[in-house]
């Protein structure tokens, strides 16, 4: 078994955290979990704001070197993808957060710089019809 500090990707934003490394296993202590993800570890289960998750019948997901991150993706539902080598790991959304914000027809906000690099965000436009225009050279 190994330390090392993982970056971890979640949604929008990257946190770095230490980890246990056991092979391809990746486990993050659950104070780590808490302050990176939002999830704690309770008798309960795992818990974020007032939803709980049982962790009872996951055998393995829970050791005193930590949480199973792939265990834990697996049981808040979410896809996981980690790349061992470069010490990172992505939470992607769950698929029924996905199909709500399909279901809402309100697209996600972001930022792009026009040609003269004013910065133009989505939500700035919000009510009014918008035209995007997408190009790739390849």
């Amino acid at each position: 078994m190994a330390t090392a500090n993982f970056t971890l990707l979640d949604e929008t934003r990257a946190v770095q955290v230490p980890v246990t490394l056991n092979g391809a296993q990746v486990r993050i202590a659950p104070v780590a979990l808490r302050t990176a993800l939002g999830w704690e570890l309770k008798p309960q289960g795992l818990c974020k704001d007032d939803i709980c998750v049982p962790t009872g019948g996951q055998p393995g997901l829970v050791s005193n070197d930590g949480v199973d991150l792939a265990g834990f993706a697996n049981v808040v539902r979410r896809p996981l993808a980690i790349d061992l080598d470069e010490h990172a790991a992505c939470l992607g959304v769950s698929a029924s957060d996905r199909s709500a914000q399909l279901a809402s027809l309100t697209a996600p906000d972001f930022t792009l710089p026009d040609l003269n690099g004013t910065r133009h965000s989505l939500s700035d436009y919000r009510g009014k019809k918008v035209l995007l225009v997408a190009y790739a050279s390849w």
